[in-house]
């Protein structure tokens, strides 16, 4: 590796001597930066590459491309791959965005005058006392571009599975006042790669059908194609959204959050009993046997427990709709659980702060941390969904229109 190093860089001084290049001292980083991250990988699994030794923990897996914005302009990086996703460059520092964010948020909140006993501790243990107003504006200018060209950033290729939350409610300042706002978030797949994607985040009232199509219309606006189901809780609006701007989408309706709309319809007592018999209909192999358990589900329990029997014969369509998709994705598509690792991420950021000092402060510090999540994604490019089973939902799909084509003839 040093002697591939040395011949790199002499290459590049004869090039620059001769050819009096102008972007020496970039392709100088891009050299070096790629042969520290060759040497941190060969470290990092034991060995050399084609090299077999006794102590080898693991194996390389080709390259992502990444973007690597640096003083000397934006380089062109081949981040090396290893088979258990579990390396990460030590010069990229995937976590120094959020702090920013997390520092400018708090920063801003200090200057306003509505800190906290908590945010005070944190801006002292941070030696924040004493800053200004034009810093902080000066660092929250710089966090906004960043963020926004996340936000706005094309989208290409097809998504076919996208999750959306909005769980998560703050409390920001507006207009004097201190209202709770919640942050919506959407994740997506892939089509090509099976690869996770954050698609886009807002701040607005969660259960405002107006707020729901203005979303899913930016991301339509931004790129977003292809989607064949949506899984999110019921928020109100939301499934209309769906059917107005994602045309030919379904909608899955997340199994954790029915479950617990289910479960507050019953005694406490009998909550263990009625989770573990609506449960058995996710056991069932195949949608047509979901179907029937189901009904079966809600007919037993229609003489002691009527509501919720009625809850389950209107819910029945959306809780279902992971069955007309291929069963290797059930478990990742039938509920919001791909998003709660993220989200739990957000809130432990988000908690620092308490109250933000405005919507703005909301988007940066989520902005930011969500964009650190996908440029991770990006980079470890560990697969969520194999290529070949998202292979066999276009199989499926071409199956039923072929039916559907039949029928019709």
């Amino acid at each position: 590796m040093a002697d591939e190093l040395r011949i790199g860089l002499t290459e590049l001084l004869r090039k620059a001597m001769i050819e009096h290049d102008a972007d020496f001292l970039k392709e100088g980083v891009r050299a070096l930066s790629q042969a520290i991250m060759e040497m941190e990988v060969e470290e990092h699994i034991g060995a050399a590459r084609h090299e077999r030794t006794e102590g080898r923990s693991g194996h390389r897996n080709g390259y992502r491309e990444r973007t690597w914005d640096t003083r000397a302009g934006a380089i062109e990086l081949k981040v090396p791959r290893v088979r258990d996703s579990s390396y990460f460059p030590s010069l990229l520092e995937p976590r120094r965005r959020a702090e920013r964010a997390l520092s400018a948020v708090v920063q801003e909140a200090y200057v306003h005058g509505i800190s906290t006993r908590k945010v005070d501790e944190l801006v002292k243990a941070l030696g924040m006392g004493g800053i200004s107003k034009s810093q902080v504006s000066r660092l929250c200018e710089e966090l906004d571009e960043e963020v926004e060209r996340f936000r706005n950033r094309p989208l290409e290729g097809a998504y076919p599975y996208v999750w959306v939350d909005a769980t998560y409610v703050m409390k920001s300042r507006q207009d004097g006042r201190v209202v709770s706002v919640a942050m919506v978030i959407a994740v997506g797949v892939k089509g090509d790669t099976g690869e996770r994607e954050v698609l886009g985040l807002d701040v607005g009232p969660s259960e405002d059908g107006a707020f729901w199509t203005a979303f899913l219309r930016s991301l339509v606006a931004r790129g977003l194609s292809g989607v064949r189901l949506v899984t999110s809780d019921a928020h109100r609006g939301l499934k209309s959204a769906i059917e107005k701007v994602l045309q030919g989408a379904s909608w899955q309706r997340c199994r954790v959050h029915f479950m617990r709309n289910a479960l507050s319809l019953v005694p406490k007592a009998a909550q263990q009993m009625v989770g573990a018999t609506i449960r058995t209909v996710f056991a069932q192999p195949d949608g047509e046997s979901a179907r029937e358990q189901w009904r079966r589900v809600a007919d037993g329990f229609r003489p002691r427990f009527p509501k919720l029997a009625e809850l389950m014969d209107g819910a029945e369509e959306d809780v279902l709709a992971y069955a007309a998709f291929p069963s290797e994705h059930w478990q990742k598509v039938w509920s919001n659980n791909p998003l709660e690792r993220l989200n739990k991420e957000v809130k432990r950021r988000t908690n620092v702060v308490g109250i933000f000092p405005n919507e703005a402060a909301v988007v940066r510090l989520v902005g930011a941390v969500l964009s650190e999540q996908h440029d991770e994604w990006q980079v470890v490019g560990k697969r969520y969904f194999g290529v070949g089973s998202l292979a066999k939902l276009e199989r499926k799909e071409e199956a039923v229109i072929e039916q559907a084509e039949l029928m019709a003839g």
